[in-house]
């Protein structure tokens, strides 16, 4: 085994000790998670638990685990749709709607404008190496569209600039990523070079046609959040990073909320992120919509939007979310309840 492959596999071994470290002190939690997870009804004062925006670490200051399980899943199933009252402001929360696929081609790209000039899209995820994406790093900067990364692992890239190494490389990517439902939850040392390789490159080349580095970053299938990512500590730390979708108690099976929640532990622990991660779609029944819109009063919430899609570009740009949501401005940007991005 060469010099190189044992330092990877050193670092995931590191880092799995912290996965241990984590299913260690769940088990220690007791019952309050287990047993309220399990009925899906939770103590109403743990929705009162302050959930700010926040990079975390170790030290008397850090975010426990059992916090961490509570804020993404515990502080939910105590929340109800409260409805919208005009006029009033949103007491310390945000609702920031974020476009996906940014610059992935033309459509794309002019149905998030089309939705940001409304005032209905907050910010854009942009991919690189994408057909449309020199353009789509053009408009941003002429309409002042805020862009993050979307790191791209899974669909090819298309743009002519891109090498064929860079292709070839993305290609085994993809191939180990989508083969399987549960690859991306594996670690695999013998693709963490090719990882750091087609990370590095999109960070440079959205340095490149943004003149800036990637004040966030989050990926196409959410592919951000893989084993070999988050193990890896690929991601700059400090910067925001889009955390696993958040769900209802009883949404989920008790193995997809423990996976989530080692990944959003793991995230926190090096990166700022939103409260509450939802995607606008389904758009019914509305109630859920309104009970996420009513989140977004006391707590930072992302909203994931693909224009693209006819039903959610006609719901962002027919008036319908401002129906839903009156009284609670939209974001113009990606932004931390800290005070942050």
């Amino acid at each position: 085994m060469s010099h190189s492959s044992l330092n990877h596999l050193y670092g995931f071994v590191s880092n799995l000790a912290g996965h241990i470290k984590f299913l260690t002190e769940l088990v220690m939690a007791g019952p309050l998670d287990r047993a309220s997870a399990g009925t899906g009804v939770a103590d109403p004062g743990k929705a009162k638990v302050e959930v700010t925006t926040r990079q975390t670490g170790d030290g008397p200051g850090s975010q426990s685990v059992a916090s961490e399980i509570e804020h993404s899943e515990l502080a939910l199933a105590s929340s109800g749709p409260t409805g919208a009252r005009g006029g009033e402001a949103p007491a310390g929360g945000v609702l920031i709607i974020n476009a996906d696929d940014w610059g992935r081609d033309r459509e794309n790209t002019d149905r998030t404008l089309e939705c940001a000039a409304r005032g209905t899209v907050s910010s854009a995820s942009a991919m690189v190496f994408m057909e449309d994406s020199e353009r789509a790093a053009e408009l941003a900067r002429e309409s002042g569209l805020d862009a993050g990364l979307h790191l791209n692992f899974t669909a090819p890239f298309s743009a002519p600039n891109c090498s064929a190494k860079l292709r070839e490389s993305q290609s085994q990517l993809a191939h180990y990523l989508l083969r399987h439902r549960f690859a991306q939850a594996v670690f695999n040392p013998g693709l963490a070079r090719r990882f750091e390789y087609v990370l590095a490159a999109q960070f440079d080349e959205f340095r490149r046609i943004y003149g800036a580095d990637p004040r966030r970053v989050d990926g196409h299938h959410h592919m951000h959040l893989c084993a070999n990512v988050l193990l890896g500590n690929l991601l700059p730390a400090g910067c925001v990073v889009r955390r696993n979708f958040s769900f209802r108690v009883g949404e989920r099976s008790l193995g997809n909320r423990l996976y989530r929640g080692i990944g959003d532990y793991l995230l926190t622990k090096r990166h700022e992120t939103t409260d509450f991660f939802f995607s606008l779609a389904p758009l019914q029944p509305v109630e859920r919509l309104q009970w996420i819109f009513s989140l977004a009063r006391e707590h930072s919430i992302e909203l994931e939007t693909h224009p693209v899609n006819p039903e959610e570009y006609r719901f962002l740009t027919e008036g319908e979310i401002l129906r839903l949501a009156p009284g609670i401005p939209i974001a113009r940007r990606i932004c931390a309840s800290n005070g942050g991005v």
